[in-house]
């Protein structure tokens, strides 16, 4: 896409490399740090740490009494099988260079570049976890489960007829009741490897393939709305946790990783167009709609999207793309209803369905909080930490976007507006997490489900001071690998 004639620099901010008002690596994204910034990212981490230790111990405790939980190994969906496979040499290489080098490579590479780099270096990191369960376990047997999309493909080959009766093999009981994933996603999920095969790329691997290579395409995403939104210097100093995201794990191989791309390219879309940072952002407006109305239709739980979107128009002080958006997120819903689908009626018979398995049973006291601890492991320390700073920039985002006091200033309050920003998208991703949390609708298996949402909390990583990049990086990869080496994670 090509930017406008004027497009805002880094220099034009008073951010650009080699400016004397230009962070200093050493500092956070707000100046000189002090002990107590420091302190307290440590405590956050900490706090996490204890968080995940007590969804353990008590998870256990719960699961080993009555087995309520439905979960092996909880919090995680998972059970202990500690083993090596042909992708761990891979993944440890990957881990090894991005800690070492990817920093000072982010800061180096020209943008487009560091794009390539980043999803080239994402789909690297995806392919090297799965394989380390082996290609048939981890990668080519992932979406031919019994619960998974490619085992009712064949279902599938009146589409219209099967999409007017779709919502008659919801819930259990029903003749003919769809697998667990194909009941519980609008018909969009299982249409995506329906549409694959027919093309003549039909089975697991190409599934498998089709979900790391677009999922990982979220990195760019991620990338591209940072830096229209906060600049590039933050976008540049987040590439590195995008590429090795803890969540990996589950996103090698997973559907939901390629929900969580959808659904990223649909709010950079909306923020090119808000920041007119294209040549048509009309059209940029219409393609994060229909990409948006999409993610609707792959996951009933991914219109809580919207409060990120918002926060992309909040943020570019903008309501210009809301008709063109509005206008495309239209297209999807209409085309499924006019095929005789009718999400609504879909969605309350997934909550029965719901209720009819093991969300009936998994008990809501201990999930509303253990499912926070999945978050944590999926995210990883450094997105607690970011996330901490995010919310110490909250108060300060808010005025400043009230009084539209977010104009670029000289000496270490030059970068301010853009950590306020950044940390704004990032609590907005948050409210979108906690409210999927707190519907009783998402309990177990968030590592997964959830991955749209954590995407936007691994950006917070940026507001760390440069310095500590590298220790941050192993301290969320390190548990990811100790994890995909002792766990078996199902799905």
């Amino acid at each position: 896409m090509k930017t406008e004639h004027t497009p805002r620099t880094e220099a034009a901010e008073g951010t650009g490399p080699g400016r004397p008002d230009a962070p200093d690596p050493r500092t956070g994204p707000e100046g000189p740090e002090s002990g107590r910034a420091r302190r307290l990212d440590l405590i956050a981490a900490a706090a996490g740490v204890l968080l995940v230790t007590a969804a353990i111990l008590v998870g256990h405790a719960i699961q080993n009494r009555n087995g309520t939980l439905r979960a092996q190994w909880p919090p995680l969906l998972a059970s202990w099988d500690p083993h090596l496979g042909p992708g761990t040499p891979a993944a440890l290489t990957m881990a090894v260079l991005v800690v070492a080098y990817g920093p000072p490579l982010a800061a180096r590479l020209p943008w487009r570049g560091l794009l390539g780099a980043a999803w080239a270096g994402s789909t690297a990191w995806v392919f090297s976890m799965a394989l380390i369960d082996g290609w048939y376990r981890g990668v080519e047997r992932r979406l031919t489960t019994k619960h998974e999309y490619l085992r009712v493909i064949d279902r599938f080959d009146d589409i219209p007829a099967t999409l007017r009766d779709f919502t008659n093999h919801i819930v259990i009981g029903e003749p003919g009741n769809w697998p667990a994933h194909v009941a519980g996603h609008p018909p969009g999920a299982t249409l995506t490897f329906v549409w694959l095969d027919r093309i003549g790329l039909g089975g697991g691997a190409w599934a498998a393939v089709w979900c790391v290579v677009v999922g990982s395409s979220a990195v760019l995403a991620a990338l591209i709305t940072v830096r229209v939104l906060a600049g590039e210097h933050l976008a540049r100093r987040a590439a590195p946790f995008l590429v090795l995201a803890p969540a990996a794990v589950w996103a090698g191989v997973s559907a939901d990783g390629y929900f969580a791309a959808v659904a990223a390219w649909s709010v950079a879309l909306l923020a090119l167009a808000a920041t007119r940072r294209v040549r048509f952002p009309a059209a940029a407006a219409v393609g994060g709609g229909l990409l948006f109305g999409w993610t609707c239709y792959l996951s009933y739980g991914l219109g809580l999207m919207a409060t990120v979107l918002l926060m992309v128009l909040v943020l570019a002080r903008t309501a210009r793309p809301v008709v063109p958006f509005l206008l495309g997120a239209l297209v999807v819903p209409a085309a499924f209803t006019l095929a005789g689908f009718h999400w609504w009626t879909a969605y309350h018979l997934l909550v029965e369905r719901y209720y009819q398995g093991a969300g009936g049973i998994r008990p809501y006291a201990y999930w509303v909080w253990a499912n926070l601890a999945c978050a944590v492991l999926a995210s990883g320390l450094a997105a607690v930490a970011g996330v901490r700073r995010s919310a110490s920039y909250a108060f300060g985002a808010v005025r400043a976007l009230r009084t539209g006091d977010t104009a670029p200033r000289t000496g270490n309050t030059a970068t301010r507006a853009p950590a306020r920003r950044l940390a704004l998208l990032v609590l907005a991703a948050l409210v979108a997490l906690l409210a999927a949390d707190l519907s009783g609708m998402s309990k177990a298996e968030t590592e997964r489900i959830w991955q749209p949402f954590l995407l936007w909390l691994l950006p917070a990583a940026a507001l760390l001071p440069a310095r500590t990049a590298r220790y941050w990086l192993v301290a969320s990869v390190v548990p990811a690998l100790l994890i995909n080496h002792l766990l078996w994670t199902g799905w």
